[in-house]
């Protein structure tokens, strides 16, 4: 369960505070288990300052605070504010990303056994697909699940959704993908190799939240070595 801690306290030098934070991360680079921060200065009361930090969990918050660089930031904190900084811990129990849900979601169902999902929760009727490995953009709905139909005939495979990064109506994802070659793929058949690649996907979201657009990219050739299909060149 991801958990947030809240950090109050009241300084009239959040400047020196903001280099000291500036300070620490490069101490604890590589270490440090927050997934996100936000320092507010609260707009009736200039000397109120709160930052939000966020963590995958409890237990990566404790690691965290356990790091000797933590431990001498906090002294050197508290010695900025006029008083005791206010320390709350919450267990996120609700959480509005709509984007990254919906790219997790959608990653999740072309991946599933079985028949494809209708997908018409998730993409728009006329959503537009844009891969360098055809020749023609995808467009509409029909068609996009033609193309998902295809890469599920050809291939058992599952996606891990490495990363998402989402702001407006774009959100970006970073994926790995991994596979058997189960049937036809661009004319080259059945194998049974295992294969293995990675991309990253643009997608634009509509306003009612489907998605619209795609922008796919991802490593083909990589994909038509593993399949043997360049096997001859190679020679």
């Amino acid at each position: 369960m991801t958990f947030v801690q809240l950090i109050e306290c009241r300084t009239s030098r959040l400047d020196e505070m903001n280099r000291l934070m500036d300070d620490w991360l490069r101490r604890a680079h590589g270490r440090r288990t927050a997934t996100h921060a936000v320092v507010g200065r609260d707009r009736s009361d200039a000397s109120h300052v709160v930052e939000v930090v966020e963590f995958p969990s409890y237990e990566e918050a404790r690691r965290n605070s356990d790091l000797p660089e933590t431990e001498r930031v906090f002294r050197e904190l508290a010695a900025l504010c006029e008083e005791r900084p206010t320390f709350t811990g919450l267990d996120v129990v609700r959480d509005e990303r709509p984007a990254e849900r919906a790219v997790r979601r959608f990653f999740r169902a072309l991946g599933t056994a079985g028949e494809l999902p209708p997908l018409n929760d998730l993409l728009d009727e006329d959503v537009h697909s844009r891969d360098p490995m055809n020749p023609q953009d995808t467009i509409g709905l029909d068609h996009a699940r033609a193309e998902f139909r295809m890469w599920r005939g050809a291939f058992d495979f599952a996606f891990t959704v490495e990363d998402v990064l989402a702001e407006g109506d774009r959100a970006c994802a970073r994926w790995s993908w991994h596979g058997t070659h189960r049937g036809d793929f661009l004319g080259i058949a059945p194998t049974g190799r295992p294969v293995a690649m990675t991309g990253m996907t643009l997608l634009r979201f509509a306003a009612d939240g489907k998605i619209t657009e795609l922008w796919w990219q991802h490593d083909q050739l990589g994909l038509m070595q593993q399949l043997g299909a360049l096997d001859e060149l190679e020679r």
